[in-house]
């Protein structure tokens, strides 16, 4: 693992699902945020539920 690597905030994951809700693609909304566009992939594709990206859930088990 890189040396700077960061875990996603709790607004960056607010910022996901509101860019990726808005309609903007993965790589744009990495555009917007500043990270890498693998790290916003892995985050939306990884947290995924037939009720979309569920930033809070997500959010609550990185913290844990």
């Amino acid at each position: 693992m890189p040396s700077s690597y960061h875990h996603l905030t709790h607004e960056e994951r607010c910022q996901i699902y509101a860019l990726r809700k808005s309609g903007l693609s993965g790589p744009a909304t990495a555009r917007q945020l500043g990270r890498d566009r693998t790290t916003v992939w892995r985050e939306a594709s990884g947290n995924w539920s037939v009720r979309g990206y569920r930033h809070r859930q997500v959010h609550g088990k990185a913290s844990a």
